[in-house]
């Protein structure tokens, strides 16, 4: 991991996770943003940002260049030193200078031709652009210093380097006898330097103007799965997506910079891409791919937050659409990006990072030392909704408090771990992956399927870079969840491992690989029918008149495998393949596979 820059002055704000940046958050000027760094923030999951900023937070200087004080004119053409001798402004009262030193150096004049001699033996001055040294025309004095203090710091470098055997002595007092005759020219020249680097050294602190750039990505997928019937609730059910399908997505993001320490980031998504869901939480929270979005092509309003960088260090982000730990947190796995990493939702990142399907609040990235930052986030599923929801969750909507540290012993190997605090008042996590849903509420005696639960998650992630050309990484979750109008507790456990190879078979392709368990319940123990139903007997095992505790009786394993190819800078191809044992964590239920063909544009 690239170690947080030591830099004075931080130029804006840009959050950037493409698939080369390090995990550090990047500030930048909008006009410096790429799209290959914008991919990462182009894609939503059906509740967040697929491959938001899930880095986010470095801080660098701009780029603008600074003059040197040793400024030396070698090759410098007659145009620059013209620019570079620009009078300096100077007291309308000061002494005028002598009629002496208004002349101009002739060919023919002494000092003239002892420079021309010092040229010449010493290739102190290389000449024009077009390879010549024009030794035949008139050079104002301070034209003539320009030359002769070029000539010198040639000299000077080598004389230290071979000392004076280097020249002669008559040569090194005609040296010495130019400087003095133009040591009024020289001290004006060094002064005019000092005042240049001031000037761009102010320019570079106060240069600003409000500029919005837009970025956009398109991708198109070709999909299709074999659909096995599967066993839920006691019963067989028919899957029905089993057709070969078009989907497509388009994200814009504009990024609008205010100041060179802030940035509003607004994004849109569009996309259609159906799959029929029989259940909230059925197949398809397995099988679910990554860059999938349906809106039936409507346009919706999928991030709309602040960003502020506070002091060199801290960085916060406000606002009411696009705050998450997905989207404020660091992620280690680079490659986390629906337009250009992995097929699945699942193979993105830990599951965890998802719960609450968060929306509107607030987020802070402290890099705390170049080897360790933290990322902390408040956010509410329904921030708008003065009824039901709410800043604070209210009766209906959902909270999520986050915390994450990043470590990195080495610029090879990160790792991090969370804290995940959310209360759901309806049994569910809103990750769409695996066992989302954890506790059925009863529908009598009152028609009402509420479960309010308050959970904690914790997580650990990894990634190494072995080599340039192989990276290993994983991470591992698990929940706990309490029952808040009964008792009891549900458990569910997920992990990950996965080798990628950046570079495969050409610049820009990628190959990864990936196996791990789908989240699942290890163990429910809702003691009271007449509460809640424990998921794994409900569901699973069909035990609807006994409420029967403990955990799933299978595991649901995800192999996953794709290779993207980079045609050009803004196009990619990913052919790829999922295979799902035991959907539903049900051994009775057949194995899904599913091949995917995703094209990316990004611009």
């Amino acid at each position: 991991m690239q170690k947080a820059a030591d830099s004075s002055e931080p130029a804006a704000i840009a959050y950037s996770v493409s698939n080369e940046t390090e995990l550090e958050p990047t500030f930048k000027t909008v006009e410096e943003l790429t799209p290959a760094e914008t991919s990462a923030q182009i894609l939503h999951t059906p509740s967040t940002l697929a491959s938001s900023p899930s880095a986010v937070t470095t801080f660098t200087p701009s780029s603008a260049t600074s003059i040197p004080s040793n400024l030396s004119f070698d090759g410098m053409s007659e145009q620059a030193v013209e620019i570079v001798l620009e009078p300096i402004e100077a007291d309308p009262m000061a002494q005028v200078n002598n009629v002496f030193e208004l002349q101009d150096v002739n060919p023919g004049d002494w000092a003239y031709e002892a420079l021309q001699n010092l040229v010449s033996r010493y290739a102190c001055i290389e000449g024009y652009p077009n390879g010549t040294f024009r030794g035949n025309r008139a050079l104002t004095r301070y034209e003539f210093a320009a030359a002769l203090n070029a000539c010198w710091q040639v000299m000077e470098r080598t004389l230290i380097e071979v000392g004076d055997r280097f020249a002669t002595q008559d040569d090194l007092e005609a040296l010495n006898r130019l400087m003095a005759e133009f040591e009024a020219e020289l001290t004006a020249l060094n002064a005019q330097v000092d005042d240049l680097e001031s000037r761009v050294d102010f320019l570079e602190d106060n240069q600003f103007s409000t500029t919005t750039k837009l970025f956009g990505q398109v991708i198109v997928g070709i999909q299709g799965q074999n659909s096995p019937p599967f066993q839920l609730a006691g019963s067989t059910f028919n899957d029905n997506n089993d057709e070969v399908f078009l989907s497509h997505t388009t994200q814009l993001s504009l990024f609008t910079q205010f100041s060179p320490r802030s940035l509003l980031f607004a994004s849109f998504v569009a996309g259609d891409g159906r799959i029929s869901e029989q259940f909230a939480d059925g197949i398809v929270n397995y099988t679910r791919l990554a860059y999938l979005t349906d809106t039936a092509n409507a346009i919706n309003l999928s991030d709309l937050n602040y960003r502020h960088l506070i002091g060199r260090n801290l960085a916060v982000m406000v606002g009411p659409e696009g705050i998450s730990p997905v989207n404020v947190f660091r992620g280690t796995n680079r490659i986390e990006s629906a337009g250009s990493g992995p097929l699945s939702s699942f193979a993105q990142r830990n599951p965890i990072l998802s719960i609450g399907a968060g929306s509107g609040g607030l987020g802070v990235d402290w890099q705390i030392n170049p080897d360790v930052s933290v990322q902390g986030v408040f956010a509410s599923q329904l921030p708008a909704d003065a009824t039901n929801g709410g800043l604070f969750g209210g009766d209906l909507g959902a909270t999520t408090l986050g915390l994450q540290l990043v470590f990195s012993p080495s610029r090879d190997w990160d790792i991090t771990a969370q804290y995940i605090n959310n209360y759901s008042p309806r049994g569910r996590l809103f990750t769409g992956i695996g066992d989302s849903q954890l506790i059925i509420g009863n529908s009598t005696p009152t028609p009402n399927l509420r479960a309010p639960m308050q959970t904690n998650a914790y997580g650990l992630g990894t990634e190494w870079r072995i080599s340039p050309d192989v990276t290993f990484g994983g991470w591992v979750g698990m929940t706990v969840s309490d029952y808040l109008v009964g008792s009891g507790l549900v458990q569910t456990l997920n992990w990950m491992s996965f080798l990628s190879f950046p570079d495969l078979g050409g610049e820009g392709n990628l190959g990864a690989i990936y196996f791990g368990q789908l989240p699942r319940i290890t163990h429910s123990g809702i003691p009271d029918a007449n509460q809640a139903r424990n998921i794994p007997g409900f569901f699973t095992k069909g035990n609807l008149s006994v409420n029967e505790t403990g955990g799933q009786p299978g595991t649901s394993y995800h192999i996953e495998a794709f290779y993207r190819i980079q045609l050009t800078d803004n196009i990619s191809v990913t052919p790829g393949f999922m295979v799902i044992l035991d959907p539903l964590h049900n051994p009775r239920n057949e194995t899904v596979t599913i091949g995917a063909l995703r094209t990316t544009l990004t611009f």
